[in-house]
Formats: C-alpha cells, structure tokens, sequence
C-alpha cells in the first residue's frame, strides 16, 4: 500500500477522502436525495404519487408556522443560556482549575455516558411536582402551592440547555486553553486592568469557540422533539415533534419530507446570516 501511494502521488489526496466521500453519498446524499423525491409526492398512505407536489412546502410552512417558530425560539435561548453558563465555567477551568483541569472537563462530558433519552428522563423526576426543586421553590415562594415546572416552556428549554451544554463548552474551553499567557501578561505590563484585558484579549482570542458553540448547540436544538416530547405538552410542540408524528404516526411521509427540508433550509438561511454578521474567518478560527 506504501509503494503505491509513493507512486501515484498525485491520487492520494483523492484516495484518502474516498472513504469519507463515500461514507457522505450512502448516509447522507442518497438518503437526502430520496428525501427531497419523497417531499414532491402526493396521495395518502401507502399510494404515493410523484406529482411535483410543491405546494406540500407553502402548505408546511402555513400549517406549522407557530411550531417553526417555537422551535427556533427555544433553541435560540437554549443556545443563550449554555453560553451564559458555559463561558464562565470552561474560563474557570483553562485558567484556574491547575491540574484538575481533565477531572472538571470529564464532569461536563459525563453526561454523554448515558443515552440522550435517559438523561431527558431524569429531568422528568428532578422537575416532578413532588420532587425536591418544586418543594424548594414552593418553600421559598417563588412557586405557588399548586405551581409546577414540569409541562412547561421552562422544563424544555432546561432539559435542552443541559443536554446540549458540552457542545457549548467544549470548543470554548479548546479555544481558552491555547490562548498564550505570555498574551494576558503583556496586556497587563502595558497597564490593561484584568476587564480590559479580557476584553481586548481573552475575549476576541476565544470567539472562534463561541461561534463554533453556538453552531454546535443551536443546530440540533432547533430539530430536537425529545424534550418537548417528554418535559412539555402540545402547547411547547417543536417543529420536530411535528415531523416525527407524521413520520410515525399519520404516515403523512411527503409532509413529514417537506417540513424537514424547510427545516434545513430556514436553518442554512441563519447560519448563512450569522457568519455574515460575525464574520466569516471567525468560523474558521
């Protein structure tokens, strides 16, 4: 295998992305392709016709606007809240926690050791109405005597905050933790107070992680049907629980298609906005 790469230089680039490119064309194009051809169908199950059935977009996009909107707005606060929590947390961590850095990183990946679906679980019984938050905050009285969390707006974006979190803090901390020291201590020789320059240093050396976060966290949030599914009613319905109800159970497959590619499509149109705004060399680090 060595010899033959040594003698055909010029291919090898091409033969180490074959696997990936294949990989790309079974799990992903091909699937996305059948997608788009199944989106253009029309007729009740199981007698689909392909019509060019354009309308199932406009129709999608008319019948579930609310949901659509719903579902960015979680995601959007979602988003807000691990980077609010994250930031200072993973800062903490690069430049205090020494050498217990790995042990408090693997307490943020820990999580991940448990099926997504079991950790959304637990929530259901940290939230419960006799369990101990509630009791806490019926104690205190910031909830009344009959107030609850769980079937709540609350109990979804927190259950999606916290599932999503590592992919907020991770590429946070990776960025805080190659900034150079010798950089924070100049700006302090040059008479920068520790606001300034975290300002004018840590800040701007760690947005390569921030933008690559919020990517990370905002992206499956808008799509996730699990939380609302579990910690809310039909009244916090997500976009998603929308598509896997007409997958599963209407067998509704050209709107099911047709709601995912809007789905895709709203979401490439904000990542597209927020690299504009943010700038684009920033999301290459």
């Amino acid at each position: 295998m060595g010899t033959f790469l040594h003698r055909h230089r010029g291919a090898t680039p091409y033969l180490l992305l074959a696997p990936g490119v294949l990989w790309l064309a079974i799990f992903f194009l091909i699937p996305l392709a059948f997608l788009g051809y199944e989106s253009l169908q029309s007729g009740l199950f199981p007698n689909f016709e392909f019509t060019w059935e354009f309308s199932n977009f406009s129709d999608g996009i008319r019948d579930y606007r609310e949901q659509f909107v719903r579902s960015f707005l979680y995601a959007g606060i979602a988003t807000l809240a691990c980077l609010v929590l994250a930031y200072p947390l993973v800062y903490w961590i690069a430049f205090r926690a020494g050498p217990w850095r790995n042990l408090f990183l693997l307490f943020i990946v820990a999580p991940f050791f448990v099926t997504y679906l079991v950790r959304t679980l637990a929530w259901l019984n940290i939230l419960a109405d006799q369990g101990p938050v509630v009791g806490l905050l019926r104690d205190v009285h910031i909830l009344d005597s009959d107030g609850r969390l769980l079937a709540t707006t609350f109990a979804v974006v927190s259950g999606i905050t916290y599932n999503f979190f590592p992919f907020m803090a991770l590429p946070i901390y990776v960025s805080l933790e190659q900034i150079d020291p010798r950089l924070l201590e100049a700006a302090k020789d040059l008479y920068a107070s520790s606001t300034q320059a975290f300002l004018r240093v840590t800040l701007p050396l760690s947005a390569p992680g921030i933008v690559a976060g919020t990517l990370l966290t905002f992206i499956p949030a808008a799509g996730d049907f699990i939380n609302a599914a579990l910690l809310g009613t039909p009244n916090q319905a997500m976009i998603g629980n929308v598509i896997q109800s007409k997958f599963l159970e209407s067998l509704d497959y050209p709107g099911a298609a047709s709601l995912s590619f809007v789905l895709m499509g709203l979401i490439l149109v904000m990542l597209l906005i927020y690299a504009r705004i943010v700038g684009s060399e920033r999301l290459t680090g």
